[in-house]
């Protein structure tokens, strides 16, 4: 294992998730989903701006010009960086008030892909959707409780997705064109010891890099062999996800949370829900925009 070097970005997030890059602002987002708080940190300059909303907020990508894709409660909206206007665009579940959006990620055409929890995390009540230009929701998978991690294979024959207390990573067959998914195999089974799997991403050699919930840091995850190849460590034990970005796309920006920590545990780990920086040695890939 590596000896990874990391910066930290204050933010002390409640729930710090859905972390994103945007290459066009060359920026950082990321969400403080209990808190209802949107993060943008500018990477060269090293500011960071918040914003705030009245709902859990889930979910951050990226639409067209300024706007961002946020996932709000169980609706989606875009929200203009510039005038800072909200336009609710489609919603999912509108009868379960106590569903909320967990994780999300848009594939490469262009459509998004966002899953649902119950926030008394109720075994298989969540479920995986597919939204596309029409604006209308498709149920992908149902049966899940922490529906997390998603990613795609370069040759986009493969989707890759976790529900979190599965402890596994499961590979599908992916058809681009239609946008269906198939079961293949359990690609991964992450040990006890490790932790919960939560958010995920991939590097350009097909390795998948997954924050593990209650184990302290990114585990660098072969998809192939099920083997473990590295770990960037942590001072935190909840790691919530991960996505590559800078100018390089070799910069990991790594979320983390303070939920389900005791004050004790609050003072022993002072970083947790922050944000923190790693250079890598690996490089993502730049993130598909939602084709309205």
């Amino acid at each position: 294992m590596k000896n990874y070097e990391y910066t930290s970005i204050p933010s002390q997030c409640f729930l710090g998730e859905g972390p994103y890059w945007h290459s066009d602002l060359q920026c950082f987002f990321w969400v403080d989903i209990e808190k209802g708080k949107l993060f943008q940190h500018h990477l060269d300059s090293g500011q960071t701006r918040t914003y705030s909303f009245p709902h859990r907020l889930a979910v951050v990508l990226e639409g067209k010009g300024d706007q961002l894709i946020l996932g709000l409660d169980r609706k989606i909206a875009s929200f203009d960086l510039n005038t800072q206007e909200l336009k609710w665009l489609t919603g999912v579940e509108p009868d379960i008030p106590l569903h909320r959006f967990n994780d999300g990620k848009v594939d490469p055409k262009g459509r998004i892909w966002i899953g649902t929890l119950s926030i008394l995390f109720t075994q298989g009540a969540g479920s995986l959707y597919r939204v596309g230009q029409d604006l209308q929701p498709k149920k992908m998978l149902g049966d899940l409780t922490i529906s997390n991690g998603m990613a795609w294979t370069a040759d986009n024959q493969t989707f890759y997705f976790i529900d979190t207390p599965t402890r596994q990573i499961k590979a599908y067959h992916f058809d681009l064109e239609t946008g269906d998914i198939r079961f293949n195999r359990i690609a991964v089974e992450i040990p006890e010891e490790l932790g919960f799997p939560d958010g995920m991403c991939i590097d350009q050699e097909g390795m998948l890099w997954v924050a593990h919930y209650g184990g302290s840091g990114v585990y660098r995850w072969n998809p192939f062999s099920g083997e473990l190849l590295d770990k960037i460590e942590l001072p935190v034990p909840h790691v919530t996800s991960c996505t590559f970005g800078g100018k390089d796309l070799d910069t990991l920006l790594i979320t983390t949370a303070q939920e389900n920590l005791s004050e004790a545990q609050l003072k022993e780990y002072p970083l947790s829900g922050d944000v923190f920086l790693v250079k890598t040695g690996s490089k993502g890939f730049r993130a598909i925009r939602f084709l309205q």
